[in-house]
């Protein structure tokens, strides 16, 4: 008996007349319905109907595309498992990257708090061009002069 490949190819051509152009307009409507389907699909499933194939031998073949498919749904998860890890990743990078620059910039406002603490405050004369108010200078509390160190500072400053 003879033997076909796995994969046989045969070709169907379509005359110029009413009946073949009515008929291909009519799969191009149906794969377009089911865009799932292919015109080598709809010509087993009408070669099978036309030949009366018994039923279980339809889903042997129905299985084996069956299986395909779910080999193509298996390779686009892992596409997608392996696009989400590139994008996590590179999203990972860029928050690490935003949190040095948070840590570097509450480590310069920590520095510029210290060096403002440490620094006294100095009267800034009011500007009439900017809203800002000037901080005002604490004032001095007046000394009592002793008069022995005003004797001993003029002769200090003879001296």
């Amino acid at each position: 008996m003879f033997q076909w490949s796995k994969k046989v190819v045969k070709s169907v051509t379509f005359n110029p007349d009413i009946a073949d152009e009515s008929l291909l307009a009519q799969v191009e409507n149906y794969l377009e319905i089911q865009p799932d389907k292919t015109f080598s699909d709809l010509c087993r499933e009408a070669l099978w109907k036309f030949l009366c194939v018994p039923e279980p031998a339809q889903l042997v073949s129905k299985t084996v595309n069956i299986t395909t498919v779910e080999q193509k749904i298996g390779e686009m998860q892992n596409q997608m498992t392996g696009f989400e890890e590139r994008f996590f990743a590179r999203e990972s990078h860029r928050l690490e990257a935003i949190e040095s620059q948070m840590l570097q910039l509450t480590e310069q406002v920590a520095k510029l708090a210290i060096i403002l603490s440490q620094q006294p405050l100095t009267y800034i004369p009011p500007d009439s061009d900017s809203g800002v108010q000037a901080i005002p200078e604490p004032e001095l509390e007046p000394q009592e002069i002793d008069p022995v160190i005003n004797r001993i500072g003029q002769f200090l400053d003879d001296f």
